[in-house]
């Protein structure tokens, strides 16, 4: 993480965040790092429909369509979370940190979606563990791609 902070502040690519089954932990994680104020600009909790719906944006029809556990509303929430936040970069998360099956998704099946600049990337993963073993491993294991993405997109956007 620490690496992924720094190259934020490095490159100056603002971020924020949409959270669902992740409540919050990432927006944590990122809060432990000294001068990191300079990028963040804050996350969205989006733990129920109603607020991924009124306060994000998430098309109704596409959570009654596709269900929440989807990649395609991970996508849509932080692509509307990017606009609203006005940032460089977003990251989301839904899925279904367990122990009950949601959606007909089973438990440790969590979506991870990214918008950076004028690119939007989706990541599906199938993880095993107790619910916060899922929260964690999502976030550590998106992060390595997100910084691999951004270490090559950043050569040729900034």
């Amino acid at each position: 993480m620490e690496k992924f902070v720094e190259l934020l502040k490095e490159k100056k690519i603002t971020i924020a965040t949409c959270e669902s089954c992740t409540g919050g932990l990432l927006a944590a994680m990122l809060c432990d790092f000294s001068g990191i104020s300079a990028v963040y600009k804050g996350s969205i909790v989006t733990y129920s429909n109603e607020i991924k719906e009124r306060i994000v944006g998430v098309d109704p029809k596409l959570i009654a369509d596709k269900g929440v556990v989807s990649e395609e509303v991970a996508r849509e929430m932080a692509i509307h979370t990017q606009k609203l936040m006005n940032v460089d970069l977003c990251i989301s998360y839904t899925g279904n940190a367990g122990p009950d099956v949601c959606d007909n998704k089973p438990v440790g099946c969590v979506y991870c979606g990214v918008a950076f600049k004028d690119e939007v990337f989706c990541f599906e993963y199938m993880l095993k563990g107790s619910r916060n073993e899922i929260r964690h491993r999502v976030i550590e294991e998106s992060i390595k791609k997100i910084k691999e993405i951004l270490g090559n997109m950043t050569k040729e956007c900034i």
